[in-house]
């Protein structure tokens, strides 16, 4: 394009933008001098400017795209999208608002952090996975660069949960990532994971374990499906003494609200009736706000139920996708 020929063909200077992010360099090239691209950048003049030396060939508030957009560009063509940003487009929800998009470049690269952009210098650059043209790091680093930069417990056990639960990444990727990444921030990660490897399938249920402790009780086993004499299903707690047949069950006010869950939870809890299993219910907020009281009634109920017989019930081993299905309608 001529010097000047850009003023005619807008169209044509969109084209060579991605989603309308572009470069000054490239306007430049394109014969856009930049000393305009900044001047149509200044308020009430029809671009904007993003990042230092990207522009928007809009005055428009930038969609989110035309933000991740922009990001690489600034980057540079390695610049891979980490973070809650790759989560997010990988499928992940359990994530915290955060406006920054996060991006690795390689050890050597010199660009450094600007406005929304947080830039990490790394040695270990991974093969990107491409999702609408944008190029992102794979699950289980994008995960763990994001648990890396929290310093609260519930969100880190919320996004390790949620991509093990949902079969996205194993607990063994996961760790092996952990063991090969960078150690800082890594503390509070690798504590929650060696939960979710115990078999924590929720925030509530890292903390059950962690109020598990204050018992001094022998350690009980998570979500494991337990039958009656005649092999028929009766739960699947989220946490089980076998040794004396006691029950512990985390339940939520909120999966009550519905008619259909209250009457399941009575069911449920009819079923331990029935087979002899004596059931601990807590509820999520206490697990935080009265962790010793919950110790204490846990203790209660363990003697309780070692001092009458142990009632004829065993573990079951069906499949993991049985017992999700099994939790979900039970």
């Amino acid at each position: 394009m001529r010097r000047g020929e850009w003023a005619r063909d807008l169209d044509a200077l969109y084209e060579q933008s991605r989603r309308g992010a572009i470069t000054v360099a490239r306007l430049e090239q394109l014969g856009v001098p930049s000393r305009t691209s900044y001047r149509r950048c200044a308020p009430g003049q029809p671009w904007r400017r993003l990042l230092p030396g990207v522009v928007l060939l809009s005055s428009a508030e930038p969609t989110r795209r035309q933000l991740v957009e922009a990001a690489l560009l600034y980057a540079g063509p390695e610049a891979v999208v980490t973070g809650a940003e790759s989560c997010r487009r990988q499928g992940m929800r359990n994530l915290r608002e955060d406006e920054r998009v996060h991006l690795l470049v390689p050890e050597p690269c010199k660009v450094s952090s600007a406005g929304y952009v947080l830039i990490e210098r790394t040695t270990r650059m991974p093969e990107p996975v491409v999702r609408g043209d944008l190029p992102l790091a794979p699950l289980a680093r994008a995960v763990l660069d994001e648990c890396r930069r929290m310093r609260l417990t519930a969100p880190v056990a919320a996004l390790l949960t949620e991509v093990v639960q949902r079969g996205k990444v194993s607990p063994s990727t996961l760790a092996d990532e952990l063991a090969c990444g960078s150690s800082r921030g890594s503390a509070l990660p690798r504590a929650l994971l060696g939960k979710v490897m115990e078999g924590a399938r929720s925030v509530a249920e890292v903390d059950a374990m962690r109020v598990w402790r204050l018992t001094g009780l022998p350690r009980p086993t998570w979500n494991v499906e337990i039958q009656d004499s005649e092999g028929m299903y009766i739960a699947i707690p989220d946490g089980w003494c076998d040794e004396v047949g006691l029950a512990w069950e985390i339940d939520s006010l909120e999966f009550h609200y519905r008619r259909e869950d209250y009457a399941a939870t009575l069911e449920r809890n009819a079923r331990y009736a029935a087979a002899g299993v004596i059931v601990v219910q807590t509820l999520p907020g206490r697990l935080r706000t009265e962790p010793r009281r919950v110790a204490a009634e846990l203790v209660a109920a363990y003697r309780a139920a070692a001092v009458r017989r142990r009632p004829d019930v065993r573990l079951a081993a069906p499949c993991a996708g049985e017992v999700e299905e099994r939790r979900r309608t039970s």
